[in-house]
């Protein structure tokens, strides 16, 4: 009797997400400092420096970078759009912490931009960092069909636009103080206000690197889970954590009787959905094997990070 061959072993992979972000991160940082230099007049370009190099995790252009590299591009093709991915995300947060919107004093572990220059500097600070990335993406872009800008420059202004983030803040704000909101309205929110531009950070990628539409479409889901679960973490976040690990106020979605998930749901079934929203994301990775397992790791990071 001819016995069966055993059974391979599969090797292991062993992949440092720590040391992958903090790689990519440092690249993005050297990126983002020599792409707005102060000019004159000094105050808006120190104002938008101030809060666009003020730290921060850098996750949407460390995931545009991850898929443009997994769809077959490279960083280097890839890092003007991350940078700009990096501008309007800051953009948002200068104008999201504004007097007339969420009313935040710290952002990042420092004072907010309006706290150190102003509410009018701050307004036209957020301008120009919205402006500012759409030419960094035209001008700076190498070894990339016109054809493909086009394409990533309407994907990004879609993410903006009240078909984006615009979108969803307006909506946030009528929302606020009235216990009604389902969970529609609340899915909209923040599947514009903050899905929005981490969706378009995988996508642009892809499109990038000249990725097939099926591709485009198995991506923009991974992104679009991920996206959903990474606010209901925040919204946790907002009630466990401390100003000192968080970075910015908490406990200012209770103040404001802002309608989250755990309010919604509770703590346990939003962390139990937000799991659920990351295994979706991963499962869409699948097929690429362990070329996306840069992806698969940051998806696991969204729900067990600490800030």
């Amino acid at each position: 009797m001819i016995s069966a061959d055993p059974p391979q072993i599969q090797p292991t992979i062993t992949f440092d997400l720590k040391a992958y972000l903090r790689e990519r991160q440092a690249l993005v940082e050297q990126a983002l400092e020599a792409a707005i230099p102060v000019a004159y007049p000094e105050k808006i370009y120190e104002a938008m420096r101030y809060s666009l190099m003020a730290g921060g995790k850098r996750l949407r252009p460390i995931l545009c970078l991850a898929t443009c590299e997994l769809m077959g591009g490279t960083v280097e093709m890839a890092m003007p759009t991350a940078c700009a991915l990096e501008m309007i995300h800051t953009m948002s947060l200068i104008h999201d912490d504004l007097p007339a919107m969420d009313n935040d004093d710290y952002r990042r572990g420092k004072p907010t931009n309006h706290k150190v220059y102003g509410e009018d500097i701050a307004i036209l600070a957020g301008d120009g960092l919205l402006a500012y990335a759409f030419e960094h993406v035209v001008e700076q872009t190498k070894n990339v069909p016109a054809e493909s800008l086009l394409k990533i420059v309407a994907r990004l202004g879609h993410a903006v636009a009240a078909t984006g983030l615009v979108g969803g803040q307006v909506v946030d704000l009528e929302c606020e103080g009235r216990s009604d909101i389902d969970l529609e309205t609340l899915h909209f929110i923040h599947s514009h206000k903050t899905g929005a531009l981490l969706e378009a950070s995988v996508v642009c990628g892809a499109l990038l690197a000249g990725a097939e539409d099926a591709d485009v479409v198995r991506l923009s889901r991974y992104a679009a889970n991920i996206g959903l679960a990474f606010q209901i973490v925040d919204d946790i976040l907002d009630i466990t954590s401390t100003r000192d690990v968080l970075g910015k106020t908490v406990g200012k979605d209770v103040a404001a009787q802002k309608m989250t998930y755990p309010r919604l749901w509770g703590l346990e079934k939003s962390r139990q959905e937000a799991e659920r929203l990351v295994a979706e994301a991963k499962a869409e990775l699948a097929v690429y094997g362990v070329g996306a397992i840069p992806l698969q790791a940051i998806a696991d990071y969204i729900t067990s990070r600490s800030h």
